[in-house]
């Protein structure tokens, strides 16, 4: 199979990547950033000047110093032979996040191999084994930590980053995984995904990436053979065990090892939400809604029971509050979704260089396609109106991304309105807050922005009573402006308004207050049973309506443009937005009819992917193979061979329609045979991996 081509940043002074990389070693948190290449050229006829070159590079076997020099070698083939350079020296630098150890190989063309590692201060040590093998196994779990989804979001963090299939075959498999048997039980040590408040031996990036590559390739026999050695030495192993049996359909299997789990640990709250999770999925079976109530009580135990033996942890409160939502309980979802601890998002180690003096970023003749490659150039020169790129939610990330798709999941189900009275009803209001806090005099109390903030839907009274229909038409009416379409030409119509929320109290407000405790407790007891709102919350709410009133701006102005039988015109990325802003209120065909737009203006992956899980969830074979081949090509265009959610989408297809079909309507389609070739090495993956389909 062809590699991606090789990109190449030129330095402004010799080596100094490197000594940016070895800078930053002591602020490294995470698995670490991808490994880096840096190569010396000089010209034949003058070999005193030399140039430096450097890429990035994740995937690469990293099992001993031979493996790395032989990827610094194979650079040195596919230098072109019209170049007016060569490589004459190479160092491949590759980091050890178990020991803070960035292990480097430095390679003489022709010449010697000098293999060493350099700690967080600086200084050369002696490279051992187990320090290679640490780094083998943190080199795997990186190819799929900094994998692209298809989206292409993570190929555009980092620039020049070539990524390569880390396990290839059974035999790979096996050298992985016997890495990760052996230093199991240190994982801990590598960190963990940003919703997980304290890694341990069930919940870090080492488990993480055992699941995503269990998940990708449909390995679950191996999966399940590795997690049932694991158990035997500690109990805690059997919520991953039991997972990867519900991946591979064995539920009665899983159900049983987490039942006599639990008994043995009855506390332990991974064991005890993966229970909640399966018990809601369950629950969720359109097949059986006589069963549904009785399912979601025994997950509601399961994740209720979870938060308790695990308070401090993000991921046990969002369960319980998901479970609340399954259930229509909206006043304890959303008081659940108040209690959850929320953590500082703490994003993937990235390298950190200095501007290169020079870019090339080559491009294959296997990987051209006129449509993908149109993309880059028209993107740059599109226009975006301001209120677009100002939607908070789109830079949300970890547990606040998390919290506010269990918002928008309630509001799709109930309506912006519902929630707003759910809220008053349940969080202590701004104004009833100010209004409790006045003496009683009798005097009349102005209404302004800063207590009634364009009110939504009213807060209830004082005493936190229900409104009666009166009460709303007296002190609930809407307040909002009209709002004003974004191209400016046309007014959105009074159906189109969202009501601005009023803002809660928060637990800084109170506390910050100058009236001593026992009055503000006094106080606070005659709201009977309500809650103040964490002031993240309060946020949230903000930054849904702002995400509502775009929303209902471009639906309004459609509906306009339709109705007159005009032509709705947006740019490229104007409606790449807008369908990543249906796709986060839950208005799924809305997201696809954003997408579909965009694509028909130009090339957008993110817009492409988001298209393909509608496919996939219509069972539409041909539309969803067409769109892998040419996310495929973009992903080789950007020098990625893999990626773990598109070997995914190939793998399923394969198990559902079957090797022979899935090849068949491959070469079908009528592209160039090199952008087929792509695909099928991906269909190739599966047939190694002996999925399930690929016999015939």
């Amino acid at each position: 199979m062809v590699a991606p081509a090789v990109p190449e940043l030129t330095e402004e002074i010799l080596h100094e990547s490197i000594d940016a990389r070895t800078e930053v070693l002591a602020g490294l948190r995470e698995l670490g950033p991808p490994d880096l290449v840096q190569l010396i050229k000089q010209a034949p006829r003058n070999p005193g000047k030399q140039i430096g070159v450097y890429h990035h590079v994740t995937g690469v076997d990293a099992s001993s110093s031979a493996s790395l020099a032989a990827y610094i070698n194979t650079l040195t083939y596919k230098e072109n032979h019209q170049s007016t350079t060569k490589i004459v020296e190479g160092i491949y630098c590759c980091y050890n996040a178990f020991s803070r150890l960035d292990m480097r190989v430095h390679v003489t063309i022709p010449g010697s191999v000098d293999s060493y590692c350099i700690d967080e201060r600086g200084e050369k040590r002696v490279a051992s084994d187990e320090l290679w093998l640490e780094t083998y196994l943190c080199s795997v779990l990186r190819a799929y930590s900094y994998a692209d989804d298809g989206s292409g979001d993570t190929i555009r963090k980092i620039m020049g980053v070539r990524r390569f299939n880390p396990v290839t075959n059974t035999e790979t498999e096996h050298r992985f995984l016997q890495a990760a048997e052996q230093l199991f039980f240190r994982g801990w040590q590598l960190g963990s995904d940003s919703v997980v408040q304290v890694p341990n031996n069930v919940s870090n990036h080492l488990t993480s990436g055992l699941l995503k590559y269990f998940h990708t390739t449909g390995r679950f026999a191996s999966g399940i053979n590795l997690f049932e050695k694991l158990r035997t030495r500690n109990v805690e192993v059997s919520s991953l065990l039991a997972k990867v049996l519900f991946m591979g359909n064995e539920e009665v299997q899983a159900v049983r090892v987490l039942h006599e789990s639990v008994k043995q640990s009855p506390m332990d709250y991974v064991m005890l939400d993966t229970q909640a999770e399966f018990l809601m999925q369950k629950a969720l079976n359109p097949n059986a809604p006589d069963l549904k109530q009785e399912r979601l009580k025994l997950a509601l135990g399961c994740a209720d029971r979870s938060t308790v033996a695990a308070p401090s942890e993000f991921g046990t409160w969002a369960r319980l509050a998901e479970v609340y939502v399954a259930m229509e309980d909206w006043e304890n979802a959303l008081t659940t979704l108040n209690s959850c601890p929320m953590f500082t998002y703490q994003d993937k180690d990235a390298p950190i260089m200095p501007e290169p003096k020079d870019i090339h970023l080559p491009t294959l003749p296997e990987t051209r396609l006129d449509e993908i490659d149109s993309e880059p150039e028209s993107k740059y020169s599109e226009q975006v109106h301001p209120s677009l790129l100002s939607l908070r939610a789109a830079q949300y990330k970890g547990t606040f991304k998390h919290a506010y798709s269990i918002l928008t999941e309630m509001t799709a189900k109930i309506g912006w309105d519902q929630l707003l009275k759910i809220r008053s009803n349940v969080f202590v209001m701004e104004e009833e807050y100010r209004s409790e806090k006045q003496p009683a005099q009798g005097e009349h109390i102005q209404r302004n922005p800063s207590i009634d903030v364009l009110r939504g839907s009213p807060g209830p009274p004082t005493n936190g009573d229900d409104h009666t229909d009166d009460e709303k038409s007296t002190n609930g009416e809407s307040t909002a402006q009209t709002l004003v379409a974004e191209n400016g030409d046309a007014a959105a119509s009074t159906d189109a308004e969202v009501e601005k929320p009023s803002h809660t109290v928060t637990p800084e407000e109170v506390k910050g207050g100058n009236e001593d405790a026992e009055a503000t407790e006094e106080q606070l007891s005659r709201f009977n049973n309500k809650r103040l709102c964490e002031r993240w919350l309060d946020s949230l709410f903000m930054v849904l309506y702002e995400d509502l009133r775009i929303y209902t701006i471009w639906r309004t102005e459609m509906a306009q443009y339709r109705a007159q039988q005009m032509q709705y015109k947006k740019s490229a990325e104007e409606w790449e937005i807008l369908g990543s802003l249906a796709f986060r209120l839950h208005h799924s065909p809305e997201a696809v009819e954003a997408y579909r737009a965009c694509l028909s203006i130009r090339f957008s992956p993110k817009a492409l992917t988001g298209i393909l899980g509608d496919f996939e969830k219509e069972k539409n074979t041909r539309e969803t193979v067409a769109s892998v081949i040419r996310l495929v090509t973009w992903q080789y265009r950007w020098y990625s061979e893999f990626s773990p959610d598109l070997l995914y989408t190939i793998r399923t297809l394969i198990e559902d329609e079957g090797a022979v079909k899935v090849r068949s309507i491959i070469q079908a389609t009528s592209l160039p045979q090199n952008v087929l070739d792509l695909t099928h090495h991906y269909a190739a993956l599966c047939a190694a991996f002996r999925s399930s389909g690929t016999e015939g």
